[in-house]
């Protein structure tokens, strides 16, 4: 789930140990009488690689043709922001983090779980001063991805290709965590410290490359540049796409970074697409994707926009785009008027999931209903998601070791160890998607540099005779 405090991205890790350098000494100011002392900003490492200590934090089980994440226990940490300086932690959780009731923030508190520069938050009054370290304790759940192993296609010294199954990320981002590709090349292949030299959207499949070396990194980077690059998608799409080749060069505008959604638009970034179709069955057709330029959903929304979206596109495939799904960039409706009509058909068809998002990323309204805490003249927007009455704080308070999830390595499903009488998605039940929900008809089949070439078989559905 979204982080519910201060810390609203995932933090980078800044090593293979993930450890921290003290800044140089310096003198401390003598303090006035009862001013709070703030520690100087620690200095973290460099690199962008994840160790064994954060595969550690839990494992995964399997179950209906789906990789699950056991929850576990993760600190969300951030350095204060610049617009916080002045402010109390009371203000920015009810201004900036309301996905979370205020009772949460303080029942928090209460365990021990929001620290300030590694000391314990007893007053959410506290006002936040420059360089002020704020670390949050929060138990953590991932959406489940397909069980579909991930094939290594390519290791050698220099990189590592793989195949990447739909609904995988490739990094940490948003919900996901230990169910992206570089986590589990970590914890089942042993393969540590990969640069990404590319990314593929969530739901695409195919071929991924990563560099083993900052070196092959860098001269795979300057090909990127120069264009020196080719990569080729297949997909399947609604509707007989013409015989002929189709130069698509729309402008692409992004609507929302948090949902994922991009549209044609003249205010958008140059796009250069090359469709070529390959067969037709007589309702849908499969294409080969040529893209000339590399923007978000590129491929996707230009589909969308000659009127032949892929089939099972979770986003551009959709009724809230109008009669016509889009096509010709006929939509009828506002942006703000669109993302809500794509969040509510998911909502009506429980999935949200299918786009990685949880009703709790979404809410930007809940506030605490305790207008006695809302000094700051705002009108608090009722509680999204209340803590029930039987939150049990003085069980977890006297648990020692609430900062570890005991996993038990051969089980399958979640313990009972691994509830938390604070967690909001704990006392949820949700609808797993379907393994046939998690895979979207856009594969990447073929990338080539100046010194490689790399390529995946053709997906089942890719195939001439395929029937669904």
């Amino acid at each position: 789930e979204a982080a519910p405090g201060p810390a609203d991205k995932e933090e980078a890790a800044p090593g293979p140990a993930d450890k921290e350098e003290a800044a140089p000494a310096r003198k401390k100011r003598r303090l006035a009488g009862g001013e709070r002392y703030v520690p100087p900003p620690r200095k973290l490492s460099t690199g962008v690689s994840f160790g064994a200590e954060h595969f550690a934090e839990t494992s995964y089980y399997f179950e209906g043709g789906l990789r699950k994440v056991r929850p576990y226990y993760f600190d969300f940490r951030t350095y204060c922001k610049g617009r916080w300086v002045g402010r109390s932690l009371r203000h920015v959780f009810s201004t900036e983090f309301r996905a979370q009731p205020l009772s949460y923030y303080r029942a928090a508190a209460r365990a021990g779980r929001l620290r300030l520069n590694e000391e314990p938050v007893r007053d959410l009054d506290i006002v936040l001063k420059n360089n002020d370290f704020l670390r949050n304790t929060v138990h953590r759940h991932e959406p489940p991805v397909t069980a579909q192993p991930i094939q290594i296609l390519v290791e050698d010294d220099e990189v590592v290709v793989v195949d990447k199954p739909s609904s995988l990320p490739v990094h940490p981002c948003g919900r996901f965590r230990h169910n992206t590709v570089i986590f589990i090349l970590g914890k089942e292949h042993d393969l540590k410290e990969l640069h990404t030299i590319h990314r593929l959207d969530r739901m695409t499949s195919g071929v991924l490359m990563f560099a083993k070396t900052t070196a092959v990194s860098k001269r795979i980077d300057e090909q990127v540049r120069e264009r020196q690059l080719e990569k080729e998608y297949v997909c399947r799409v609604v509707g007989e796409f013409p015989e002929h080749p189709v130069v698509c060069e729309e402008p692409i505008l992004v609507v929302s970074y948090k949902v994922g959604v991009c549209r044609v638009d003249p205010k958008g970034k140059f796009c250069k697409t090359i469709f070529q179709r390959l067969s037709y069955n007589g309702r849908t057709s499969v294409v080969k994707c040529l893209p000339r330029t590399g923007r978000t959903h590129q491929i996707r929304v230009h589909l969308q926009y000659l009127g032949h979206p892929i089939v099972n596109d979770p986003i551009y495939n959709m009724a809230a785009w109008g009669p016509e799904r889009g096509k010709g960039g006929k939509i009828g409706k506002t942006d703000e008027e669109l993302l809500e009509a794509l969040l509510e058909e998911h909502r009506s068809k429980q999935s949200l999931d299918i786009l990685g998002l949880s009703e709790e990323d979404l809410n930007s309204g809940a506030g605490d209903t305790d207008r006695g805490d809302a000094s700051d003249g705002t009108k608090p927007a009722p509680a999204a998601c209340p803590l029930n009455s039987d939150t049990n704080l003085e069980t977890l308070e006297k648990n020692k070791e609430f900062g570890l999830c005991e996993n038990r390595d051969g089980q399958t499903g979640v313990n009972s160890e691994e509830k938390d009488p604070l967690c909001v998605e704990c006392k949820i039940t949700r609808r797993d998607p379907s393994p046939k929900e998690l895979v979207m008809y856009l594969h990447a089949l073929r990338y080539k540099g100046a010194e490689f070439e790399y390529s995946s078989k053709m997906p089942e559905w890719a195939r001439e005779d395929w029937e669904e």
